[in-house]
């Protein structure tokens, strides 16, 4: 039986999402928590529903939660009944695009959601090393210079520059972009020419799980092929390595990336996982 889920299965979600995290290839977008306050807590304005066995047992779960113009599919996640489960969230999204994401190597899920009508838009690869290795190799080439702190202007046109993928952040007012680099956790390191902006990398800092995760690395078209971008990611593992709490460093490129795949490669970084983007949208063809 197909259900909304209810706080009593909060016990069962968790054991499901535990046991996601106990191998890789299970990997899906799901909720976060790990802890039933703090799932219940998450799930309570979402859609989210499960998949009761004859025992009243929870076997599966799917949950939407919005993403950019749309949602975010989360799962499916847990064994059988993945096809009914898809068929009714479906349903629930009235109509709004909805982006899923899943390991590579998880043929079941990938096999239901294609079924379901999900089309694969790319594959993101990640890549990881140890951060000591990357931060010794840090130098300031002559002529340039680093900043820890862009004017939103100056940002928002490197970012726009630098890859035309990139589109979240250039609706970001000023005030935004000023409160992003202002978090704890989030470092730029931007390198300049002549006091002119020409790149620049981006770190979320993670003491608990003791990485950084470069979230954009961007050099300007003009100013590619000198090794700008070897130079920026050696300068980010710096900034990175310079808290003891941290050992390393995670970042990522789409299958379409192929200077920044042949850039991590040539660094170093070892490949760790592969996910799968899809996207289904009713509205594709609407007048």
């Amino acid at each position: 039986m197909i259900r909304s889920m209810r706080q009593t299965d909060t016990p069962d979600v968790l054991a499901l999402l535990t046991w996601m995290d106990d191998a890789p290839e299970r990997e899906v977008f799901a909720p976060d928590a790990r802890d039933a306050d703090e799932l219940h807590a998450e799930c309570e304005d979402r859609v989210c529903l499960v998949a009761e066995g004859e025992d009243g047992e929870v076997r599966a779960y799917c949950g939407l939660a919005p993403f950019r113009d749309g949602l975010a599919l989360e799962g499916p996640l847990g064994l059988g009944e993945l096809h009914g489960l898809l068929a009714h969230v479906v349903k629930r999204a009235d109509g709004l695009p909805i982006y899923a994401f899943s390991a590579r190597d998880n043929l079941a899920a990938r096999e239901a959601l294609e079924a379901s009508g999900f089309t694969p838009m790319h594959t993101t690869d990640f890549y990881s090393s140890s951060l000591s290795g990357l931060a010794r190799r840090a130098r300031v080439p002559g002529g340039y210079t680093t900043a820890d702190h862009l004017r939103p202007e100056a940002y928002r046109a490197l970012y726009r520059a630098s890859e035309d993928g990139w589109a979240g952040r250039l609706e970001w007012t000023d005030s935004e972009i000023e409160a992003h680099f202002a978090r704890e956790d989030v470092r730029l390191v931007a390198l300049l020419h002549g006091g002119r902006p020409v790149g620049f990398a981006e770190l979320e800092l993670n003491a608990e799980t003791g990485r950084a995760d470069l979230t954009y690395l961007a050099v300007h078209p003009a100013e590619r092929g000198q090794g700008l971008g070897r130079v920026l990611l050696a300068l980010a593992a710096a900034e990175a390595a310079a808290h003891p709490e941290l050992r390393q460093m995670r970042t990522r490129a789409h299958d379409h990336a192929r200077a920044a795949r042949a850039l991590y490669a040539h660094a170093g970084l070892t490949h760790c996982r592969s996910v799968v983007t899809y996207l289904r949208d009713d509205t594709e063809g609407e007048a």
